[in-house]
């Protein structure tokens, strides 16, 4: 399945400043594993050292938060959107 990954700008710098970019695969884990193949040390942004969203990283699947669905095996059906959105804290 392809899908088109929206790309925050503090990630830009592994998509040589994409804002959107392509990726295969039929659920979240593997659109991931993708772009990761693609746009090296982008995946280490995303995931922890167990493999597992970071904390502050929210991932949106046509809209719908990932964390609500089926996490990193969310299906990314073909032509989905998929946005990357780090976390703003502040005070």
């Amino acid at each position: 399945m392809s899908v088109n990954v929206r790309i925050p700008t503090i990630l830009r710098t592994y998509t040589g400043g994409q804002a959107e970019v392509s990726a295969e695969g039929a659920t979240l884990s593997e659109v991931l594993a993708d772009l990761e193949k693609n746009h090296a040390g982008i995946g280490a942004r995303v995931l922890d050292d167990t493999g597992k969203l970071r904390r502050f990283v929210n991932v949106y699947v046509n809209d719908d938060d990932v964390r609500f669905e089926q996490g990193l095996e969310t299906p990314t059906p073909d032509g989905a959107g998929i946005s990357i959105i780090p976390a703003v804290a502040g005070g």
